[in-house]
């Protein structure tokens, strides 16, 4: 791949944005229709928010989805056309804002604090530091993260289980995906590492599986803000 991996990914959900649109809105992705899309729901609305942040929140399904249960949800992404795609189906509880992870720290504030901030199958750069560090500033104290991603072993396929970069072609889903997405591979210990350094606590992990194959088809992981270093050691 000849560009920079952090810009063919950008490029990806530019040029893929229509395709990926009707690959959503008309279910053709098996595991979210019978798995993810269930799992995060349910893992949100045990919480009971008011106010979600959906991060890289391509077309919006998951904002209108909270938004029927009585959610304030905000969704954000780097696509313009993906959030084009998601207002022309606005819900009076929906806001959409182009805004990639890079310009969190900017927008923090006209942003506000939210109840539960959800990474649904967004976090596939290398470098997510300064992101999971930035997001302290958009959850409110008694807040959560939510991250649902690849499960690790099954994202594996036949590669070696290190860290690094793979891609994906969508070479499952019909025609249309013009431009191949690279996506930064993380092994369970990688993920719950970069989660301890940028301050957040585990609460939970959940694995949800294939109802046929019962086989884990992805890996949910609950996170609250972890205390100050001094509250921790007294």
């Amino acid at each position: 791949m000849q560009r920079d991996h952090r810009e063919q990914l950008k490029l990806s959900w530019q040029a893929n944005a229509a395709a990926w649109t009707a690959a959503v809105r008309e279910q053709r992705i098996e595991s979210r229709r019978l798995v993810t899309d269930a799992a995060i729901i349910r893992a949100i609305l045990t919480l009971k928010p008011e106010r979600v942040l959906d991060l890289g929140c391509g077309e919006g399904w998951l904002c209108r989805g909270l938004a029927e249960h009585g959610i304030q949800a905000v969704g954000v992404d780097a696509s313009a056309p993906l959030i084009a795609a998601a207002r022309q189906t606005g819900h009076p509880r929906t806001q959409y804002r182009v805004c990639g992870y890079a310009e969190l720290a900017q927008q923090a504030e006209q942003l506000g604090r939210f109840d539960v901030l959800v990474c649904n199958f967004a976090l596939f750069e290398q470098d997510l530091q300064d992101t999971l560090r930035t997001l302290q500033q958009l959850v409110k104290a008694d807040g959560h993260l939510l991250i649902q991603t690849l499960h690790p072993w099954r994202a594996c396929h036949d590669a070696s289980y290190r860290d690094g970069w793979r891609v994906e072609t969508f070479s499952t889903l019909a025609e249309g995906f013009a431009e191949p997405m690279p996506w930064f591979f993380r092994t369970l210990e990688s993920w719950l590492a970069l989660l301890q350094e940028t301050g957040w606590r585990l609460q939970w992990l959940q694995e949800p599986l294939h109802p046929e194959s019962e086989q884990p088809v992805s890996l949910l992981l609950l996170l609250t803000p972890a205390p100050p270093l001094a509250e921790q050691q007294n």
